[in-house]
């Protein structure tokens, strides 16, 4: 009788092994055994259920080859006349089980190898590294698992934070926040560390150590699974909560709350009615294709900017436009300034991308603005000069005071922002691929309210001496040193 030995996975491993939810994400950091789980997961279902389909997608055939199909084959001893478990078809990249089920090997980098998927049925989709693939890429593998038998049709994930499709995963597997049509009963996440990986710990003791030994955004994602900072995020000091590790740092003690409430180590803020003579701004990016984005900001009197509303046009797929017309867009903006009571009977300050007076092809976008009331200045374009404004701006001083915030109701600044990443070629721009409408428009929100860099607060004496960093001797325990009295001279006469 031919055997087929498991090694004992770790907690963690059991509990994906055992999941039964529809869409089960798995992972979170480098090192958690994940790749090692969806070869057993898929064998164990394939060797349970007669006749199922299970499919393994990598984004390229390297690492689909080099991190399933080699592992798996010897695993399942393809390759032997007599211990044979399963035959591997090299051809169509398939494993064959005697009861008829089958994993089948593909990969999927760009738009030309998602056609390769019309008509593909499976009952059992994995998709290994999920964050490397854009929404609308899921979405065309979820209309894959189907069929007619009776097995429970499901989707399993693995992944690390960063990447395209870190925004999607975090939304449905980490922060919970749902579309409608989605059942939360369907989701679930399972996080492992490389600390849950007993078996990696074991051959590969200093494993850990070369993961803390990376710069502190990479080790925040693979060793810690942190989901809100990652390597190439662009924003990295955006923050929708309130960052508790910098208020202690400062020597505060506070709740999330509380620090919310106070407006400090955080940007997202809840809504108040703006003082009835700050300023008000309104910033425009155009967009068909892809979505516009305009949004109202409050000035007070010490020249921060609040963003209190903003309208999107953006459809349920991100980073694609609802394609209205000009007229369409503005006679709703125009709406927006005449009925809400933030902006009715205000006077408004508009700028915008300098491409809206381009009239090449007919009646600019301007043009048609301006015949709904709505004005706008060129918006200063330069893109270097524009990000570092909006750093300036999103930076805490000492006492967790930044010079943006942003209302909680502006849902779109809030889901684009934390996702944008430099661009390769570009060292200090933005990835244009990304979706970047709100950050645009917001930049040129920026570049007509220019601020100076603040300085950085100078640092401590103590914690950059050597008696805190190698001896840990308290603060309190150092002995300080006594000056000598200064020397005076004082003018006078002998007595």
């Amino acid at each position: 009788m031919k055997e087929l030995r498991i090694p004992e996975p770790s907690a963690k491993q059991w509990q994906f092994l055992r999941e039964r939810h529809r869409y089960v994400c798995f992972g979170g950091a480098r090192g958690g055994g994940k790749s090692w789980a969806v070869r057993v997961k898929a064998v164990l279902l394939c060797e349970r259920y007669p006749g199922i389909t299970t499919c393994i997608i990598r984004k390229t055939y390297p690492e689909l080859r080099a991190n399933h199909i080699k592992q798996l084959r010897e695993m399942l001893r393809c390759d032997s006349r007599t211990e044979a478990l399963a035959d591997y078809n090299d051809s169509n990249k398939t494993i064959t089980f005697p009861n008829g089920s089958t994993i089948l090997f593909r990969y999927l980098e760009t738009e030309k190898d998602e056609g390769r998927f019309q008509g593909t049925e499976v009952d059992v989709l994995f998709l290994d590294e999920a964050t490397q693939h854009p929404e609308q890429r899921f979405d065309i593998l979820k209309a894959c698992v189907r069929g007619v038998n009776q097995f429970p049709k499901r989707i399993y994930l693995t992944c690390n934070p960063g990447g395209e499709g870190h925004g999607w995963v975090k939304r449905l597997f980490i922060d919970r926040n749902f579309k409608e049509g989605e059942d939360p009963e369907d989701y679930t996440f399972i996080q492992s560390l490389v600390t849950d990986n007993y078996a990696l710990m074991k051959e590969q003791p200093d494993y850990i150590k070369q993961l803390e030994a990376l710069p502190p955004k990479r080790r925040e994602a693979w060793l810690y699974g942190n989901w809100n900072i990652f390597e190439g995020q662009f924003f990295e000091e955006f923050r929708v909560e309130p960052d508790l590790v910098a208020a202690e740092d400062a020597g505060v003690e506070a709740s999330a709350e509380q620090l919310r409430a106070e407006h400090r180590w955080t940007h997202v803020i809840e809504p108040f009615a703006p003082d009835p003579n700050w300023k008000i701004y309104r910033s425009f990016d155009w967009g068909y294709h892809r979505p516009f984005s305009c949004a109202w900001w409050a000035v007070d009197y010490e020249g921060v900017v609040y963003r209190i509303l903003e309208f999107y046009g953006c459809s349920e797929t991100p980073n694609e436009g609802l394609k209205w017309v000009p007229h369409k867009v503005f006679a709703e903006i125009s709406r927006y300034e005449k009925e809400h009571p933030w902006l009715k009977g205000k006077h408004i300050n508009g700028v915008a991308d300098p491409a809206i007076w381009d009239g090449q092809y007919g009646e600019s976008v301007a043009e048609t603005a301006s015949k709904y009331g709505l004005y706008f200045d060129k918006g200063d374009h330069e893109r270097i000069a524009g990000w570092m404004q909006m750093h300036y701006r999103l930076a805490f001083d000492e006492n967790g005071f930044a010079m943006m915030y942003v209302f909680s109701n502006c849902k779109a600044f809030i889901r684009t922002i934390p996702l944008l990443q430099y661009d390769e070629h570009k060292a200090e721009d933005l990835d244009t691929d990304g979706e970047d409408h709100a950050a645009d428009e917001s930049r040129y929100l920026c570049m007509a309210r220019p601020i100076k860099p603040r300085m950085s607060p100078r640092p401590s004496a103590y914690t950059e001496s050597a008696m805190y960093k190698y001896l840990g001797i308290e603060e309190k325990d150092i002995m300080r040193a006594k000056l000598p009295p200064r020397m005076e001279i004082v003018n006078g006469t002998d007595n």
